[in-house]
């Protein structure tokens, strides 16, 4: 199979019927042999029925439905699972992602060997009030990361097949694929201008909390990538150097004190001062971090089950 599309949704059923035959034309059009992977992230609207009757009609198109919303990431992490072709496509349900933007990503990744392809919305047609964020978290995920991509969370993009087979996306983790694809060794990244379209029916799901929750999951990636295999490695060193650094400043004190004793000088008592505080603190979070990361350590070398949704349906 060439080319499977998956489709993350969450009460788009207005658009779904155009998406498909949209879809449909572009395949026929270039001969690619296909599946539409529709994943329905616990939507409270038709948007399942709507599905199942597009299956009824086309062979090509399959559906999952999650019992609950689990988010965009779960909904993207169960396609990737089940996408059976050369490269994989994502885009987003509600028609702002052009299915005319297929054939040349399908081309650069096959002929120009990227592993991942995300495009990047130059001309957008949304609210200042989601424009101007994303530009700040793009710039920030640009500089924590080192990839030189304008926009990272756009919902169009092309990989490799053995990309999404070998990433894990879990919790908000999909406005970062591109940097746990580089985290996984797939360096060979790339960006194409792609057009953007205004939104035709429903509303956006963007709001404010996304905003807040970018920033913090870039933190949380970034720390993942880094440190998730020996959580060790960082919170041991910082809670050592934060133990020697106390009991060194509280022996010190202790050391003084005695050597005023020693020569009958009037020294005052060691709880009275206040690097003795400074220098306890210094060894109670010393020792805390230390006990973080080995139970980390722990943790890390543990199953997880994070990944693991109730689907209700499949076809």
């Amino acid at each position: 199979m060439d080319i499977s599309v998956v489709v993350p949704l969450y009460n788009e059923e207005e658009s779904l019927p155009e998406l498909s035959a949209w879809i449909e034309r572009v395949m026929v059009a270039n001969n690619f042999t296909y599946e539409i992977i529709m994943v329905d992230d616990g939507s409270n609207d038709k948007s399942w029925k709507v599905i199942e009757q597009l299956s009824a009609k086309d062979d090509h198109v399959r559906g999952i439905k999650f019992r609950r919303n689990y988010g965009k990431s779960a909904a993207l992490h169960c396609g990737f699972e089940d996408a059976q072709g050369e490269v994989v496509i994502t885009m987003d349900a509600d028609l702002q992602d052009s299915p005319d933007e297929i054939p040349e990503l399908y081309r650069m990744i096959t002929e120009e060997d990227y592993d991942l392809i995300s495009g990047w919305k130059k001309k957008r047609y949304d609210p200042i009030t989601k424009t101007l964020p994303t530009k700040l978290f793009n710039a920030t995920a640009r500089k924590f990361s080192g990839i030189k991509l304008h926009d990272f969370n756009c919902g169009l993009k092309a990989y490799k097949n053995t990309v999404v087979k070998n990433i894990e996306v879990y919790g908000e983790m999909h406005r970062y694929i591109p940097i746990l694809a580089k985290q996984a060794g797939f360096t060979r990244i790339g960006e194409k201008v792609v057009h953007h379209q205004a939104r035709k029916y429903g509303v956006t799901k963007f709001g404010l909390n996304r905003f807040i929750n970018g920033f913090l999951d870039l933190l949380s990636v970034t720390f993942i990538t880094r440190f998730a295999k020996k959580p060790m490695h960082l919170f041991g060193a910082l809670g050592t150097l934060l133990f020697i650094i106390g009991f060194c400043a509280a022996a010190w004190i202790g050391v003084e004190k005695l050597i005023a004793v020693a020569h009958n000088l009037r020294a005052p008592l060691v709880t009275n001062n206040p690097y003795f505080y400074i220098a306890l603190t210094c060894m109670v979070i010393g020792s805390q971090l230390f006990l973080a990361g080995f139970l980390a350590e722990l943790v890390s070398r543990s199953a997880s089950d994070r990944n693991v949704y109730r689907i209700e349906k499949k076809i």
